[in-house]
């Protein structure tokens, strides 16, 4: 099969400066329901892939996310939320984008080309076999990225990949590869639209998935959510109140004392 980039194909729409702005978001929105039905397709894929890195966290490893761009931003958005949301260390998901931080506000678009980069971003948190490293690249050919997933191979550290295009150099290199097809974006080339959409759910799945089977949830609440806004110490509160089946009153002296949901509900009985 003849490796083709479907992410780089037409729009299917023409003169979009002439339409209207209730016909532009209406096809937006049209292809944004493609994009979510072709995950359906893939969900045995994504199930393994998330089996196989839970297997890794729960054996004291770590999930690096390494991506360039808009890919690379959504990784470390995902690493970033699971220490406030599970109470997670924050080295337990680590998100990597090319070109450092700075890139994160700022486009670097030649720190995507650099292919030694990923693998010196990687060895500063010393990264091992014990680990999972998932590459992130719309196009499925970011050689920061593919040549990062390539450094992971040679030293038996297991990888995935989240990528928009079938048969790509990143897929082929991954051990578990996701392979997310959505057809060619309403505005041609602009991947931050229905493929970072897609890469965005899947990394939803993956750290929401784990993060459960790991024991951060508690029927259906973050046991381990970090109280440490008013917000989240209502929360905080509210799930002692259902959890424990207590007035607001006795809940909040709870969280007050043992600054944790999981504490509150483990002690609540000798209280």
């Amino acid at each position: 099969m003849t490796f083709e980039k479907i992410t780089e194909k037409d729009s299917l729409y023409s003169d979009l400066h002439k339409m209207s702005t209730k016909e532009i978001i209406s096809n937006i929105h049209k292809e944004d329901q493609k994009a979510v039905s072709a995950i359906n397709k893939i969900l045995p894929k994504i199930s393994v892939l998330i089996d196989k890195i839970f297997q890794k966290l729960n054996n004291y490893g770590r999930l690096f996310y390494i991506g360039a761009g808009t890919s690379g931003r959504l990784g470390v958005l995902d690493a970033s939320e699971c220490p406030p949301t599970f109470g997670t260390n924050p080295g337990k998901v680590i998100g990597i984008i090319a070109g450092g931080d700075y890139a994160l506000r700022n486009s670097i678009e030649k720190s995507e080309d650099d292919q030694s980069q990923a693998w010196k971003d990687l060895k500063k948190h010393n990264v091992s076999d014990k680990d999972f490293v998932l590459g992130i690249a719309a196009s499925g050919t970011t050689p920061y990225v593919v040549s990062g997933i390539k450094d992971c191979n040679k030293n038996d550290i297991p990888t995935g990949c989240i990528t928009c295009n079938p048969g790509s150099p990143l897929s082929k290199n991954s051990d578990y590869p996701i392979e997310i097809i959505v057809g060619p974006e309403f505005l041609t080339g602009s991947s931050r639209m229905k493929a970072g959409t897609v890469q965005k759910l899947i990394l939803n799945m993956i750290s929401t998935t784990v993060m459960i089977k790991l024991g951060h949830v508690k029927g259906n609440k973050m046991i381990d959510l970090q109280l440490n806004n008013n917000k989240l110490h209502d929360r905080g509160i509210k799930i002692l109140m259902k959890e424990l089946n207590i007035n607001k009153k006795k809940a909040k002296k709870l969280i007050d004392k043992h600054k944790s949901i999981r504490k509150s509900i483990s002690n609540y009985k000798y209280e």
